[in-house]
């Protein structure tokens, strides 16, 4: 039922972002055409993003595989702090989705969620992943050489995210059968990074790095903790 849920945020997300981008480019147009030009502008207030997650702090014996993918979209406020409207501050409120494939088996035994790290050799899997959607409120400190006649520029963004995790399941097809999880409690509700975009105009690359862990003081079936924290890397869009 989430995920029909979430997959209905993502339709109102995508289709919200492309008509703003439709008409923003009328109204650019428009300006441009008449020659009208707004030194109160403001830059880069919905995005969409996508990412290539990747998992720091490995305990010994993970490892990745397939492809790990993340999506957010969202609407950042932006406020401009000087004259020129070259540096800013954006406030923003979005929502995302990250999975990451790879070979911890997430499990219950006595009411309780374990983690243990497999190997094909013992025990053959398809499919073994886990997935996160979350409510995101990034704060940027911004700076670009924008000018109100140019919609062309070079962006430095950096920042900080902090989400919310409002859904997270966990799929493993293999030897073991079909064991499938909901809305494990094991993960951080709360999870916060330190985020970077730069580029020029449509091209963005954009970079996650978590600050704390996707699991809470949780242990692994050898005792070790499990201290796995994100790192994304990818592409980030702006609009006006």
């Amino acid at each position: 039922m989430y995920l029909s849920g979430m997959k209905n945020w993502l339709c109102f997300f995508s289709a919200f972002y492309v008509l703003s981008f439709g008409f923003g480019q009328t109204e650019i147009k428009q300006l441009t055409n008449e020659k009208v030009v707004d030194s109160l502008f403001r830059e880069d207030q919905f995005y969409i993003g996508l990412t290539y997650n990747l998992l720091l702090q490995q305990p010994d014996g993970l490892s990745q595989n397939g492809f790990s993918t993340g999506l957010q979209v969202g609407f950042i406020r932006d406020f401009p702090v000087t004259k020129d409207r070259k540096f800013a501050i954006g406030l923003g409120l979005g929502i995302s989705t990250n999975s990451y494939n790879q070979n911890l088996l997430i499990d219950k035994e006595d009411n309780n969620f374990t983690f243990t790290v497999i190997s094909e050799d013992d025990i053959a899997f398809k499919k073994n992943k886990f997935y996160t959607h979350t409510i995101d409120v990034p704060l940027e400190f911004r700076w670009r050489n924008a000018t109100p006649e140019s919609y062309k520029f070079w962006r430095i963004y950096g920042g900080v995210k902090v989400s919310y995790v409002f859904a997270n399941a966990s799929k493993f097809d293999g030897d073991l059968g079909r064991i499938r999880y909901t809305n494990i409690d094991a993960f951080n509700k709360f999870q916060y990074g330190a985020t970077l975009s730069v580029g020029y105009n449509t091209w963005n690359f954009y970079m996650y790095y978590g600050l704390n862990t996707l699991f809470d003081n949780q242990k692994l079936s050898d005792n070790s903790s499990l201290n796995m924290s994100a790192f994304k890397v990818g592409l980030m869009f702006y609009i006006l």
